[in-house]
């Protein structure tokens, strides 16, 4: 299982891409978490300010 950014809440504003130990947010209009790379970890939804990533 991985994480999955939701792209109608995603700001784009950055706290998640710094958060992932393992690189696997991409940035863009809208940020994106590779499913292969994540690894379930949770840090990136910790620090979302609008709860736009949850598990897939």
């Amino acid at each position: 299982m991985a994480y999955k950014i939701d792209p109608d809440l995603c700001t784009a504003c950055g706290s998640c891409i710094d958060e992932c130990p393992v690189d696997a947010i991409s940035e863009g209009d809208v940020y994106t978490i590779d499913p292969d790379a994540c690894t379930d970890c949770g840090a990136c939804a910790d620090v979302c300010p609008v709860e736009a990533i949850s598990p897939e």
